[in-house]
């Protein structure tokens, strides 16, 4: 065979060996030839898809509990028993996902954090505890790939009245009801939206739309005692 020969059968070998590999990996390679997402990767490369920007992230806006019962036990919790340690789940949108306990409310360590799950704002309360947790998660546009926690909170505008968060800590899963989906502006104060002062409610706050840092979507929700 001579050289004319190895180089042609190479190029065949290498196009047999690159469509093999796309055809078994087309749900994860997919996304490159996603015009929107292959754009948006480039127009953002240097600036990823934040959740909450530095000027909407401070103790005026984010600091969820003013309440002097805040902390306090909620009367009659129902958890179940679980393995799961610090795991936040959505059947819905088939969502686990490891919650970051952040110790900071500094942005810079905030986005760190992003990056392992989704964040358990500083201040806020733990399940079954009277007052607002907020959980903050990153979002990304359609197509968007995988990587890392990019894309946690991308479908929260799916969930409705009724569908189920489910938050495991220490052994316990606590189960969460939707009660209520709003869109507020960048710096909007979150309120927690109970009817119930003594009650335990969960905040989920990621961009809106997803990807771009043009307002938030909260997703609220009640524990079920």
């Amino acid at each position: 065979m001579n050289k004319k020969q190895l180089i042609k059968t190479a190029k065949i070998i290498a196009f047999i060996y690159l469509a093999s590999f796309f055809v078994i990996n087309w749900n994860d390679v997919s996304w490159i030839f996603n015009y929107r997402a292959v754009s948006g990767l480039v127009s953002d490369f240097f600036n990823p898809y934040p959740t909450i920007d530095a000027s909407s992230i401070n103790d005026i806006y984010f600091y969820p509990n003013h309440s002097q019962n805040a902390g306090q036990a909620v009367e009659q919790v129902k958890t179940t028993y679980t393995e799961k340690q610090n795991t936040l789940e959505i059947p819905k949108l088939g969502i686990s996902v490891p919650i970051i306990f952040s110790q900071s409310s500094d942005t810079k360590i905030i986005m760190q954090d992003l990056d392992g799950g989704v964040v358990f704002y500083p201040g806020s309360v733990y399940p079954g505890q009277i007052g607002q947790m907020v959980i903050l998660g990153h979002s990304a546009p359609e197509g968007w790939p995988k990587i890392k926690h990019d894309w946690v909170f991308s479908d929260l505008g799916d969930l409705n009245h009724g569908d189920k968060v489910l938050i495991s800590l220490n052994n316990k899963q606590y189960t969460y009801a939707v009660k209520q989906k709003t869109i507020i502006a960048r710096g909007e104060n979150v309120s927690s939206g109970a009817a119930n002062s003594n009650s335990n409610t969960l905040s989920l706050i990621s961009c809106w739309p997803p990807g771009k840092d043009y307002q938030r979507i909260v997703v609220r929700a009640e524990l079920e005692t």
